[in-house]
């Protein structure tokens, strides 16, 4: 009796499901995805403005007919010393270009001004038919 009993405690281990490829499957899976994980980069944008001159390196150029716009630190913009919309830079852009039509146009942008006031000035002023707009950094606190 003792060795039929034996026979069918053997047969039961027989019957277990082996975990052992699973593991080496799901290990196998980790690192896969641990390794992967690594090389995932994400693609952004880069904005990289340019530092701003010395004030006595600022040419005053009013008298050659040049617009300048200025984007304040809070994201204010004024044209020619007064406060105005940012929609109104296109209408402001036309009439200076009706007036002079080679003229350039300077955007002197506060480096602690919102990029996008920035960005959104600049596309009203080449919308406004200016093709030479530049892009003057400043840190005077406005």
């Amino acid at each position: 009796m003792r060795l039929r009993h034996r026979r069918q405690h053997d047969e039961d281990d027989g019957e277990a499901i082996d975990l052992a490829p699973m593991l080496d499957f799901v290990l196998n899976l980790l690192i896969f995805f641990i390794i992967t994980a690594v090389f995932v980069k994400e693609v952004g944008l880069q904005l990289n403005r340019p530092p701003p001159s010395p004030p006595n390196q600022q040419k005053q150029e009013d008298d050659k007919g040049t617009l300048f716009i200025a984007v304040h630190k809070n994201g204010d913009v004024s044209i020619e010393q007064r406060l105005v919309d940012p929609a109104a830079v296109r209408a402001n852009v036309e009439r200076f270009r009706g007036e002079k039509p080679d003229g350039p146009v300077i955007v002197v942008a506060n480096t602690k001004a919102p990029t996008g006031m920035v960005v959104k000035v600049m596309d009203q002023a080449r919308a406004g038919g200016a093709m030479n707009v530049l892009l003057q950094p400043t840190t005077t606190k406005q």
